[in-house]
Parts: structure tokens; sequence; C-alpha cells
């Protein structure tokens, strides 16, 4: 029994063994957060561990510091002029999406006999955030990206909706507590912590660009601890004005991502694999939370399906299509946009929620969430791929390699970076040597990756089906290199 074996013996090995399921998950193809939150529930009161862990505040204080670092972390990855294009689109879907979505699911809910109109509106917004961790985690295992403006439009969103659910869903509770609340106390009170959290993100964010390069750290080790603590101020500070915290890190985060600062690619890998950390202790401590005797429950089974349908097949792409209406994508991409709808751990934390407030119906909403969520992660995950595909909107991609050289330039030596290109199999330089390649002056080929080795390219080196090519130069020089590698034969 896990209960009586030493707490630091017992998170290493929990922590090992979801090491090792994210490695299984690659290779069969499986959703990475659903072997997490199963080894949280054989580690719990019904599994072989047998460990008794009910405190759901202890998660909800957990949840939030998790949920800030993801969030940072996530827009520290992406990139601003990526999102550029799709960013008006995207500030629809986050918001107006995220409320349309919780109303379309409150109205049929609320038919039933055991949901008020309050609790089913709660459930509603439980419920009507996107994970993008869940998404493209999926896309990556089974090798499929998208095509055009839909990646970036669907990472965005699924970054930058995560404050409306949590605005929602305390709204909703405040409801239940103070139901005489005025409804326009509510809408100024949204606006207010979207405006501020905005602008503390954009502040903090440019401050710390500026920071980092005047702080002049001799110890490189130190950054991350300098990372940590721009994402806790951010967020604090936020909340201070009542700004919604999460998306002034999301901000940040972003604001940062294409800012210009020694060591910006450590720190970047830091936060990389800190958001990992976060994620995986968060699923193993709300599958700890589940009893699975409560989900094999005939209600839970029976309602849970019947909500799973509505917010998969009804829900969601009225949401999407109402938001993007007046938008230039065609129809396959709005329905794949409504597919990719994936639900994750922020519904699951968010539905601590009312276990925290004493809800009446707390346990019971809880349950029905997790089952939601693992229903929308094994259909709706285990058929992205087929769905780009019948779309016509899957591209061909491959895994990142991990280079055995990393590169961080000094800020303001202009814009040079790293990037990684792989090769089609019926790209037109295949059987080429590096010498005929007519690359623009200042750019260079640093290693090929071919399999399992790392060769240092020479003139006479000939190019290779599949070789992944690590080049070094400036961002307007790469994208018009990579454009030349990418040309089929």
């Amino acid at each position: 029994m896990l209960e009586q074996a030493n707490p630091y013996l017992v998170t290493g090995l929990l922590l090992f063994l979801s090491l090792g399921a994210g490695t299984l998950s690659e290779k069969i193809k499986f959703p990475a957060l659903i072997l997490f939150l199963a080894i949280g529930m054989l580690a719990g009161t019904d599994g072989p561990g047998g460990i008794d862990f009910n405190e759901f505040n202890i998660v909800d204080d957990i949840g939030t510091f998790a949920l800030a670092f993801i969030l940072f972390g996530g827009g520290f990855q992406t990139k601003w002029s990526d999102i550029k294009p799709v960013i008006t689109q995207g500030v629809v879907l986050s918001t107006f999406g995220v409320l349309l979505t919780a109303i379309f699911m409150a109205i049929p809910i609320a038919w039933l006999d055991r949901f008020s109109y309050k609790d089913a509106f709660l459930l509603g917004a439980i419920i009507s955030s996107t994970d993008a961790a869940a998404v493209f985690s999926i896309l990556r295992t089974q090798k499929v990206g998208v095509k055009g403006a839909l990646k970036p439009l669907l990472e965005f969103e699924s970054g930058s909706n995560d404050p409306m659910a949590v605005f929602l869903t305390l709204t909703a509770l405040n409801w239940f507590t103070s139901p005489d609340i005025p409804v326009y106390n509510m809408i100024i009170k949204l606006i207010v912590q979207m405006v501020c959290g905005g602008l503390i993100g954009l502040i903090t964010g440019n401050i710390a660009c500026r920071a980092i390069q005047n702080l002049k750290v001799t110890n490189e080790a130190l950054y991350p601890v300098w990372g940590i603590s721009i994402v806790m101020s951010t967020f604090g500070l936020a909340e201070m004005v009542q700004g919604n915290g999460y998306l002034a890190v999301y901000v940040c985060g972003i604001v940062m991502g294409g800012g210009d600062f020694i060591y910006k690619y450590s720190l970047q890998r830091f936060h990389e694999g800190f958001a990992w950390l976060m994620q995986i202790i968060m699923f193993l401590l709300l599958g700890l939370l589940v009893n699975p005797k409560e989900l094999i429950n005939f209600q839970v089974i029976s309602v849970g399906l019947l909500i799973s349908f509505l917010l998969m097949f009804v829900a969601r792409p009225l949401a999407v299509f109402i938001c993007s209406m007046f938008s230039r994508f065609n129809l396959n991409e709005k329905i794949f946009i409504s597919w990719t709808g994936l639900r994750g751990a922020v519904p699951i934390i968010l539905a601590t929620y009312p276990l925290s407030n004493g809800h009446p119906q707390a346990r019971y909403i809880f349950n029905l969430i997790f089952f939601v969520v693992l229903t929308s992660v094994l259909l709706q995950g285990k058929t992205l791929a087929i769905a780009a595909k019948l779309l016509k909107l899957d591209t061909w991609v491959r895994a990142a390699k991990s280079y055995p050289l990393a590169f961080d330039r000094t800020p303001g030596t202009g814009s040079e970076e790293t990037r990684e290109i792989d090769l089609l199999p019926d790209a037109a330089v295949i059987g080429h040597r590096v010498s005929e390649l007519k690359f623009p002056d200042g750019v260079t080929i640093l290693l090929i990756n071919r399999g399992s080795k790392f060769l240092i390219p020479k003139g006479g080196t000939v190019l290779e089906k599949d070789d992944t090519l690590l080049i070094f130069g400036e961002r307007a020089k790469l994208s018009e290199v990579e454009k030349q590698l990418m040309q089929r034969d």
C-alpha cells in the first residue's frame, strides 16, 4: 500500500511512472494525459496504491499555480508572427465562443430533472474551454500537422480561453451563493479582468525582457529562477489589481517569446519542461481525487454520454460557426476547428471549485466532468488525424529532433536563429550536394540528422530522403531557404 510508504518515495515513483507513460504514449499513439490520469487512479483509494486523497482545497491551490506556468509556457512558445493574422478570430473564439458554448450546453442540461438552470450554467461554464496541450500532443504523437492558419488559431484559442472559463465558473458559483447579483455587474467585472490582465501581461513582459538583459547574472543556472519569479509576480500583480492572472501570464509569455534577451533559448527550454511537470502533477492529483466506483454508475455514464454528445456535436460546432461567420475559413476548416475542442486538465480543475464552495451536487458534477473529459480525449483525440485527412487539411510532419547543439545568440546582434527543416520524401533537393544549394549569404547548415546519426555537412555531402537539417541564419532568409527546401520534385 503506497499510503503507508514514504511520501518522497511515492512522489518520485509516480513521476517516474508518468515519464514512462509519456514515452509509451508516443509508441502506441495513445493520449499521454489519459495514462497520467490512470496512474493517479491506480494509486488512489480504489486502486492497488490505496492512497486516500480528498484534499480539494490543496488541488485548487496547486492547480492555480500549475495552470499559470502551463499558460506562460504556451505563450512563450507562441510566435507573434504566427498568431498576428488570426488574432481577431482567436480573441472572438476564446471569449464569445466560450460564452456561447456554456450557454448552448446549459439550455438542454437545464431540462434534465437533476439540474436547475443555475447548475446547468455552472456545468456548461466548467467544460467551455479547450486544451491546447491535449490537441497538439495528440497531433505530434500521430505525426499529423494541419495546414495554413489553423494551427496558430487553435493554439491561441486554447491558450487564451481558460481565463474566460474560469471567470464564468466563478460567476456561476457566485450566482449560486448570491442570486441577487445584477448581470451588468458581472459584465463590468469581466471587462475589467480582461483589460487589466492583458495590460499587466504586456507591461511585465516588456519589463522582464529589459530586466533580464540588464541583470547581468554571472551564473547562467539562475535564469530559470528569474523566469519563475516573473510568472508568479505577473500573476499576483494582475490579481491584486482585479485583473485576470491567467490572461496576464499568457500575454507576458507571448511578449517574452517575441523579445530579444540573453539566454532566451535556455529559458524557453526550462519553461517547456516545467510546464510538462505541472501537467503531470495536475493529472496525477486529479486521478487521485477520482473514485472509479463512482464513475461506473448509470447516472454518471448516461448523463455523461449525453453531455459529451451535446458538447461535441451541438454546442462547440454552433459556437464555432457563429464566431467564424465572417471569417475567411472555409467549411472544412470550420468543421475541423469544431472537432478540435478537446477538453483537458482545466475543466477537471474547475470541477473542484464547487467541491471547495460546498455546492450540494459538487461530487456528482465532478464525476460528470471527469467522464466528459475522458470521452472527449478518447473519441476526439483518437480521430483528430483521421478528421484532418478526411477534410484534406493534414500536412506531413515529423517529431522534433534533439540536437547535440544549443544556440543562444547575444541580443542586439541581429535576427539570427536556428531552424529545423525536415526534407519531404519527394523534395527536389534530395540527391543534390550541399555545395549545389543556392543559399543566401549568411545562411549555413550546422548539422544534418540522418536516422540516429548527426553529420557535419561538407560541400560534397549528398542530401537524402528524410534528412533533417539544422540551419542557422537571419530569420527572413531562413524562411526563404525553407521554401526552397520544401519544393517538391
